[in-house]
């Protein structure tokens, strides 16, 4: 898989890109990340990405034209067998980035994100993206911490990335699980400061174990996420 990156601070990536099951990715081949750094599309002498609003108002917008600049050298740098990045643009005002958008990521063979920075971008960008997506209902000051997070939730599921290939099927949010929450997990000592572990997952019974497992993820999505729970059938 291949991530193409429009931002202006491709050196925040280095030792994301370096370190643990995405580093792992990268090593192997799985991933790919290549980088467009803004500034080399930006106008005039300071190579400016970013403008006053029209209109009046506060803060700086970027341009759509460095943007799409940017974006489209990336695509022609490609060989001819090459496909070109799914464009997605990281913003507060996107869609909720969810488990199933992630699967649906992974499963494409090229992803352009696109990193916004200062008051936001100009509306025509959107016009040349193939969707919007959010990390949630908050703002960060750039794009590249969404990046990252879309990189390794797709890193993850990525063939012979993960160890242990049930990981991704046995966690919160996955459709094998209905997209509850996870079930609570332990591990030893079986007793810390009188919290016990719960005597079914210390009596080998796989169909109660099983059983227990689901119950809890149940109740466990109904007290933590209600809208989840309202959401399934």
């Amino acid at each position: 898989m291949r991530f193409d990156v429009v931002t202006l601070f491709p050196e925040l990536f280095q030792s994301f890109l370096e370190t643990s099951m995405v580093g792992r990715a990268v090593r192997a081949g799985a991933l790919t990340v290549r980088f467009g750094q803004l500034r080399e599309h930006g106008i005039g002498k300071h190579r400016s990405v970013d403008d006053t609003p029209y209109g009046g108002g506060s803060g700086m917008v970027m341009r759509v034209d460095c943007v799409v600049a940017c974006l489209e050298a990336l695509d022609a740098s490609l060989g001819t067998e090459e496909p070109r990045g799914h464009r997605v643009l990281l913003t507060p005002q996107g869609e909720p980035l969810r488990q199933p958008k992630v699967i649906e990521l992974a499963g494409r063979s090229a992803v352009a994100l696109v990193c916004g920075r200062y008051e936001g971008f100009d509306e025509r960008v959107r016009s040349f993206v193939d969707e919007e997506l959010s990390l949630g209902d908050f703002v960060l000051t750039g794009g590249e911490l969404a990046a990252m997070a879309v990189i390794d939730a797709c890193a993850r599921l990525l063939p012979g990335v993960l160890g242990n290939a049930t990981s991704v099927r046995d966690e919160s949010h996955s459709p094998s699980w209905d997209g509850l929450l996870e079930y609570p997990q332990y591990t030893r000592p079986v007793e810390f400061r009188g919290h016990t572990v719960p005597e079914v997952l210390q009596g080998g019974n796989h169909a109660a174990i099983a059983t227990w497992r689901r119950e809890q993820a149940e109740a466990r999505t109904r007290a933590r996420r209600p809208d989840l729970a309202r959401k399934r059938p």
